[in-house]
């Protein structure tokens, strides 16, 4: 990583005092009572983090401590993507399980949860299961079908048929924040749902919308929002001027197309539940984003988002290969990649561990699988490598040397010893009968923090793990699953070439 990322160019504590000033002023509009559509990531959002040096990733979080005594939370989550599982990528947990994690963070942060709405519920198995466990643990639960007449039929959408037939959430404070795991998690139709039951009992509350990510009043082509657009490749939203923000105040505003394009929609819906016109002019006007006037070094926030749109071209690969994403998902991202001139070879750590791993190929005369290489740029441009052998993996290898640069330890020093090794083989031979003896991360880590017991060398290895967390990782293969859990436990921000580290298809 270049070392001016090391610096700040987002200034949070700005930040959050004008997100906070914004949001309340959008609230005492409509009379006390705003449902806030809540976009993105709640928590960890490592992202903006990212693209954004000097942005914390939980500052949502702390903008809702700040509003704490006015806000509630209604948690949305799609039926269907309870049913088919669909993960969280930066995790590697399922939505359902994601809902649970911000439940509990919710808690953790003083923060109150009005209850939990399964949206577009059509009795799908895995949803009533998910329902169930929630209410037993005693969090309200309601359940939102499709809306009928959505999105033409404004009459049908806006009745007892439509939004009526929806069981009303009761909430007590001025600010009810809508969030979800995902986009299309049905955040939108539970807020104008609200504002349907609202106004029928003589509630005159607002909407408004809070996403991060684009950024409506900086370059559309600037390198922060095709982060964005690099990002959300595989949902296909992509960054547009809002010609209707241009058309009513004849100045340029950054939107996404999804928000554009249904935005008409909205308009009727509000103008159908509330009786007023106007009450929107334009879909950046529904929004409450101050993340724009808060960037103090715009030279870094491109450099930064320039970095991030490379990682999603390699992750995106990485998925392409594994069946997960379209071939149009990846020459998407090479293509923004092409329009601000980004070539991967700004990632400097991924031609380090390329290098290492034609090395490793020369002197390897077992096999292939042993030329599978990773490197870490450590601070003041410093590169570490590992490569894989018959003892660990390359991610293993990487990471001990890693922590032994860091800790001043001798590279002749063993942190784990060879009988050690040589007991977690055998273990894995024969009792789990895996085809792949060597150690992944995930073993080594839990290894090394055996050995620190006894070993003051590797107690201080072990105590300065933490010094890899937002290191730039790059893999020239595809990790196993026990590779990436552990690089995602270190926190470091990882990519790998879209190589299979063997001919293999199954491993036990």
């Amino acid at each position: 990583m270049n070392k001016d990322l090391k610096k700040t160019g987002f200034d949070n504590k700005k930040y959050l005092k004008e997100q906070t000033e914004a949001i309340l002023k959008r609230v005492k509009k409509f009379g006390n009572k705003l449902y806030l559509e809540f976009g993105g990531k709640l928590i960890f959002d490592y992202h903006a983090h990212r693209v954004l040096p000097g942005f914390d990733p939980n500052s949502k979080m702390l903008l809702l401590q700040k509003l704490k005594d006015r806000a509630e939370i209604i948690l949305c989550i799609y039926a269907g993507d309870i049913e088919r599982k669909k993960m969280r990528a930066d995790f590697g947990i399922t939505y359902d399980n994601d809902v649970l994690k911000v439940i509990d963070e919710l808690s953790r942060w003083g923060l109150k949860l009005a209850a939990v709405v399964i949206t577009r519920f059509d009795g799908q198995p895995a949803a009533k299961i998910f329902k169930n466990k929630l209410e037993h643990r005693k969090i309200k639960v309601y359940t939102h079908q499709f809306t009928k007449g959505y999105p033409t039929d404004v009459d049908t959408i806006v009745s007892k048929q439509g939004y009526g037939a929806n069981p009303y959430i009761k909430t007590s404070r001025s600010l009810v924040v809508v969030i979800g795991p995902g986009p299309g998690s049905g955040k939108l139709a539970t807020c104008l749902s609200q504002l349907y039951h609202d106004y029928k009992k003589g509630v005159k509350a607002g909407y408004a919308k809070f996403e991060t990510f684009p950024v409506w009043n900086i370059p559309l082509k600037h390198p922060l929002n095709v982060a964005y657009e690099a990002a959300t490749a595989d949902i296909k939203d992509y960054n547009m001027i809002d010609p209707f923000y241009l058309e009513k105040y004849q100045q340029t505003a950054v939107n996404y197309n999804r928000d554009i394009e249904i935005f008409p929609v909205i308009q009727r819906i509000l103008t159908k539940i509330t009786g007023r016109k106007g009450f929107y002019n334009s879909p950046t006007d529904m929004g409450v984003n101050r993340v724009g006037l808060s960037i103090v070094d715009d030279h870094l926030v491109r450099e930064a988002a320039s970095q991030e749109i490379i990682r999603r071209f390699f992750r995106y690969s990485c998925e392409y290969v594994l069946g997960l994403v379209e071939k149009s998902t990846v020459e998407r991202i090479r293509l923004l990649m092409e329009e601000l001139n980004i070539k991967v070879e700004k990632r400097k750590v991924v031609e380090v561990a390329r290098r290492a791993s034609k090395e490793a190929a020369k002197k390897s005369k077992v096999s292939t699988d042993y030329s599978c290489a990773a490197a870490i740029e450590l601070d003041n441009s410093k590169f570490i490598t590992g490569k894989s052998s018959s003892l660990m993996h390359a991610p293993s290898s990487l990471v001990l040397n890693a922590v032994k640069a860091l800790s001043g330890i001798p590279d002749k020093i063993h942190l784990l010893s060879p009988m050690t090794i040589e007991s977690i083989k055998k273990l894995k031979k024969s009792i789990s009968k895996t085809q792949v003896a060597s150690l992944d991360l995930e073993e080594t880590l839990i290894a090394l923090s055996i050995s620190a017991s006894t070993n003051p060398t590797a107690a201080l290895a072990l105590d300065n793990l933490k010094l890899l967390k937002n290191k730039e990782v790059h893999l020239t293969h595809i990790p196993f699953s026990g590779d990436e859990v552990g690089l995602r436990s270190l926190g470091v921000n990882l990519t790998s070439d879209p190589n299979f580290s063997s001919s293999s298809l199954f491993f036990e």
